[in-house]
């Protein structure tokens, strides 16, 4: 049987930002709470968030500084399904329609083009020589997932905001 489950990342240090971009607040939404609402639209039928505990589900980073990738690997670890949604917390305005061509991808998965974030893979596909600090392109280079086009104006939405400034530019649109 085939499962859906969700990994969001959350664990950085939100430096560029200067706060936590999982608490700020889009549309009346902290952003965890909009990017776990898109998980579950998604079909996911269980999520953890990796590397901070913020009211939901979650587990933390393998070891400290273990990067997204550390994350990934222990939420895929904790939720046991067979395939994987892989989020990013600062990417709040991601909507269905974006994720859609990946989680349509044939096995073992995809990302889009020049943006590890978001993924959709099998578990199985993760690599057993993968570790925690691994950059996440490595691992989507290794697990062999296809790199999809990204569609017209979605760039903005799948890259996300790590700082002040882009969290502006996605609100504006």
């Amino acid at each position: 049987m085939n499962t859906l489950g969700a990994i969001i990342l959350c664990g950085g240090g939100s430096r560029r930002m200067g706060r936590d971009k999982a608490l700020l607040d889009w549309g009346g939404q902290r952003a965890i709470d909009r990017v776990a609402a898109l998980a579950r639209a998604a079909g996911a039928e269980a999520l953890v968030t990796a590397g901070a505990d913020l009211g939901l589900p979650w587990v933390p980073d393998g070891e400290a500084g273990a990067g997204p990738v550390g994350g990934l690997l222990a939420g895929a670890a904790a939720l046991g399904a067979t395939r994987l949604l892989v989020l990013a917390v600062d990417a709040p305005t991601v909507t269905i329609e974006d994720l859609a061509p990946l989680l349509a991808a044939a096995s073992p998965g995809a990302t889009y083009e020049g943006l590890p974030l978001p993924m959709v893979l099998d578990a199985s596909a993760l690599p057993e020589s993968a570790e925690p600090g691994w950059p996440l392109r490595r691992l989507v280079e290794r697990a062999g997932l296809a790199a999809l086009p990204v569609t017209d104006g979605a760039m903005a939405r799948l890259r996300g905001a790590n700082t002040p400034e882009e969290r502006a530019d996605l609100m504006r649109r």
